[in-house]
């Protein structure tokens, strides 16, 4: 992938409060020079005209000022609360993966953002005035009040906003579908994405890896713990191509790395040293936790884990849950459409340089719906639409192995709700969607 470690960087500063609001506060300074300068030039246009331009004396123009920027820090520290709280209801209701979520939201750090830039424009403005009786030339700076006034007026209109985007970011349907969202980009942006050009021969792939590949490859250990959160593909390919090396990948991102773990091994390991052990590791980036920029499994799972806690006795609300199945079984259904990338990864010669972690179909299957089964299988009304999602995927299945994969599931799901489950009208309807899932799939 391009640009990995830019991407990277991109979205860690996406999902922080801090930079937003800080270019706001930088854009204010510098109105704030520009405003300033043009009044010392005396010159307005059309806008002096017009009426617009702030006439009153020093003390009404600093008086005006200190409200303003009085009122701002008031309300963005508030602000700030609400979304504190925001930040908490979501991590107790549905989950502390979904906080990256809520951190990355625009419109949050857009309204911080606005209220920090209009204080810092109104403070900047408020030190230059000056009245007669200050010792100084007397000095009003009009069409930076001006300004400043009519930030105050845009503040308004914001404080308006963040007040109905509150009260609808923490609406369970609006961070279902943002998940969702999340989960729609990552497949676009996933597959069928592929680290260097698959062999376009008909040769055998795994006949070029060497026979002594076990013996003769040199590990490369991690130099420090967490989740791989991204590859620098292209990076990795061209070093292996460069010294003429066979890498097989032990993780793919999302899983989570140990300390001293290997992540690499390389062959032949006569060509390895300290360098190339040191550029291969940069290639590797861990985080604290799982993003979803390269890890497709990410947004499945924060779905999985909303409609779980939606299921448990402590909350019982099998709606919610059915509404996250409904969006797995969107997202799984556009995943059967894709072409999943070959795990081998051949240079511009057509010779075999990266064996990577595969994603598999079979697995995405299963971090979807194997634990929703599991703590779903009492709860008649989830039990079908699990069915129902998997027949809906069935629809677009195009070979065997995915076709055994939902099989498999949906058996799974069969016997678990006829240990679970007494009533037999309710495993009569179960039994129905079983059966439609079994007709989809041999349509195939």
């Amino acid at each position: 992938m391009k640009n990995t470690k830019l991407s990277k960087l991109w979205d860690s500063l996406h999902s922080s409060y801090w930079f937003l609001p800080t270019i706001f506060a930088a854009i204010s300074f510098a109105l704030a020079f520009a405003m300033l300068t043009l009044d010392r030039t005396g010159y307005y246009g059309a806008i002096e005209e017009w009426g617009w331009i702030y006439t009153g004396g020093a003390d009404g123009a600093r008086a005006v000022l200190s409200a303003i920027a009085g009122s701002m820090i008031t309300v963005a520290g508030t602000v700030f609360s609400i979304t504190i709280v925001a930040l908490q209801l979501a991590s107790s209701n549905f989950g502390p993966r979904l906080l990256r979520n809520f951190m990355q939201d625009t419109g949050n750090q857009v309204v911080l953002g606005t209220f920090i830039g209009t204080f810092v424009y109104c403070l900047l403005v408020l030190r230059i005035i000056r009245g007669e009786g200050d010792g100084y030339s007397q000095f009003v700076p009009q069409l930076s009040v001006t300004v400043g006034i009519v930030f105050a007026l845009a503040s308004i209109g914001v404080l308006i906003y963040f007040i109905h985007h509150a009260s609808t970011i923490i609406q369970v349907s609006n961070i279902i579908s943002e998940v969702s969202t999340e989960l729609d980009r990552a497949i676009d942006r996933l597959f069928p994405e592929k680290l260097g050009r698959s062999l376009s021969k008909s040769n055998n792939q795994v006949a070029q890896i060497p026979i002594d590949f076990d013996s003769q490859a040199c590990p490369i250990k991690a130099n420090g713990s967490g989740y791989l959160q991204t590859i620098d593909d292209e990076k990795l390919l061209k070093i292996a191509s460069q010294h003429k090396l066979l890498l097989r990948l032990k993780y793919r991102p999302g899983k989570f790395v140990v300390n001293g773990s290997e992540l690499v091994s390389v062959y032949p390991r006569a060509r390895v040293n300290r360098k190339l052990v040191k550029q291969i590791n940069d290639t590797f980036i861990l985080g604290k936790e799982r993003t979803e920029q390269q890890d497709i499994e990410f947004p499945i799972a924060q779905l999985v884990e909303i409609a779980l806690r939606a299921i448990s006795p402590a909350v019982n609300d099998p709606f919610t849950a059915i509404r996250c199945i409904d969006r797995l079984g969107d997202g799984l259904s556009r995943l059967a459409q894709r072409d999943f990338p070959s795990p081998y990864r051949y240079d511009d010669d057509d010779n075999l340089r990266v064996i990577a972690e595969p994603v598999t179909f079979a697995g995405l299957i299963d971090v979807a719906f194997n634990q929703l089964r599991q703590y779903g299988k009492s709860d008649v009304a989830v039990t079908i639409r699990l069915l129902e999602a998997i027949a809906i995927v069935a629809g677009y299945i195009h070979n065997q192995q995915e076709r055994t994969v939902l099989l498999r599931h949906a058996e799974k799901i069969w016997r678990d709700s006829r240990r679970e489950i007494s009533e037999q009208l309710d495993l009569k309807d179960i039994e129905e969607r079983y059966e439609a899932v079994i007709k989809k799939v041999m349509e195939f």
